[in-house]
C-alpha cells in the first residue's frame, strides 16, 4: 500500500513558477505559442517546390450556342491556340445531331510553372429545334469524371499522382439578346450549378450599348436569384469577413460582359489583343471596354 505512493507522486510534473513556464497554451484558436524556431514555415517552400515540379491541372468546360465565341474566348484567356479549331472561312461547320463533347489537353508553361490545361467544348448545345434533355450528355460527363477520380482515390494501392479529369469550372455563354435569360439557359444552369462551379458570361458584349449591358446584367441577376441558381463564388466560400467582402464584389459583377479576340493590333505604340472595327479597336484587356480581365482574374489569378 504505502510503497506505491512515491510512484504515484513521481508521475506528476514538478510545479514551475508562472514566469518560467516555457510554453503558453491559449484556449482560443491561436493554439500554442512556440518558444523557439521549429521550421513550420518551410512547409510552404516544400509545397511550392513540389508543385513547380509536378505542375497544376486545370479543367474548364465552355457551354453555349454555336457562334458565341467560346473557342476564341478560351484562346484569349490563355493567350494561345488551345481550343478546338474553328471551321475555315468558306467551309460550313456541320452542327452535330446531339451534343458531342470534345476535350483538348495542352501543357502550357509560364516562368517555369507548368499547367496541364484541358478544355471541354460542347458543340451542338442548344442548336437543335428540339432541345429537350440536351443537357443530359454534359451532366453525365461531369459525373463520370467525379466517379473516375473517386474510384482511383479509394483504391488500397493508389497511384502517386491521380489523373484529375474533374471539371473545375464551367463558363456558360449567354447570347447578347439584351432581354432576359431563355428557359433553356435557366434550366441548364439550375441543373449544372448543383454539380460544378458555373460562371455565366455575356458573350460578344460589344454588340450591346453600355445602358443595354447594365440593364441586361441586372435582369440576369434577378433571374438567377428568382430561380435559386447558385453561381461561383458560392456563399459557402464566405468563411471570414474578408472573403465575404471579396466574393460580394465579384457577385455584383456577374455575369461578366466579355469580348474575345486572339489577334493583336497596334494601339498607341503597343500591341494589344482586340477586335478591329470601323470606329476603333475594342481592347479585350481594357476594363473600360469589357470585363474580360475580371473573368481572367476569377478563373486563373
Amino acid at each position: 500500500g504505502s510503497s506505491l505512493e512515491p510512484e504515484e507522486r513521481s508521475m506528476e510534473p514538478p510545479a514551475m513558477p508562472e514566469e518560467e513556464m516555457p510554453l503558453t497554451v491559449a484556449s482560443g484558436p491561436a493554439g500554442c505559442q512556440l518558444f523557439g524556431y521549429v521550421g513550420i514555415e518551410a512547409v510552404l517552400d516544400q509545397m511550392k517546390i513540389k508543385t513547380m515540379k509536378t505542375g497544376f491541372e486545370f479543367n474548364i468546360m465552355v457551354v453555349g450556342q454555336s457562334g458565341l465565341g467560346k473557342s476564341t474566348m478560351v484562346n484569349t484567356l490563355f493567350k494561345s491556340k488551345v481550343s478546338r479549331k474553328a471551321s475555315q472561312p468558306g467551309q460550313e461547320e456541320r452542327i452535330p445531331k446531339t451534343v458531342q463533347l470534345q476535350s483538348i489537353t495542352h501543357v502550357i508553361e509560364e516562368k517555369g510553372v507548368k499547367m496541364k490545361l484541358t478544355v471541354t467544348d460542347t458543340p451542338g448545345f442548344g442548336d437543335q429545334i428540339n432541345n429537350e434533355n440536351c443537357w443530359d450528355p454534359i451532366i453525365k460527363y461531369i459525373n463520370e469524371q467525379y466517379e473516375r477520380y473517386l474510384r482511383e482515390e479509394i483504391l488500397i494501392t493508389r497511384k502517386r499522382k491521380i489523373p484529375d479529369t474533374r471539371v473545375h469550372g464551367c463558363v456558360y455563354f449567354v447570347p447578347p439578346t439584351g432581354h432576359w435569360l431563355r428557359p433553356l439557359d435557366l434550366e441548364f444552369m439550375r441543373r449544372l450549378s448543383k454539380i460544378v462551379n458555373v460562371v455565366p458570361v455575356i458573350a460578344k458584349a460589344d454588340t450591346l450599348t453600355l445602358e443595354e449591358r447594365a440593364e441586361f446584367k441586372q435582369r440576369i441577376q434577378e433571374d438567377l436569384k428568382t430561380h435559386a441558381i447558385s453561381v461561383y463564388p458560392q456563399e459557402d466560400f464566405d468563411q471570414d469577413p474578408d472573403d465575404r467582402a471579396l466574393n460580394d464584389r465579384i457577385r455584383e459583377k456577374i455575369p461578366f460582359a466579355v469580348v474575345g479576340a486572339d489577334q493583336e493590333h497596334q494601339v498607341n505604340g503597343k500591341r494589344v489583343l482586340g477586335r478591329k472595327t470601323k470606329w476603333g479597336i475594342i481592347e479585350v484587356e481594357n476594363p473600360a471596354h469589357c470585363e474580360f480581365p475580371l473573368l481572367r482574374d476569377l478563373l486563373i489569378r
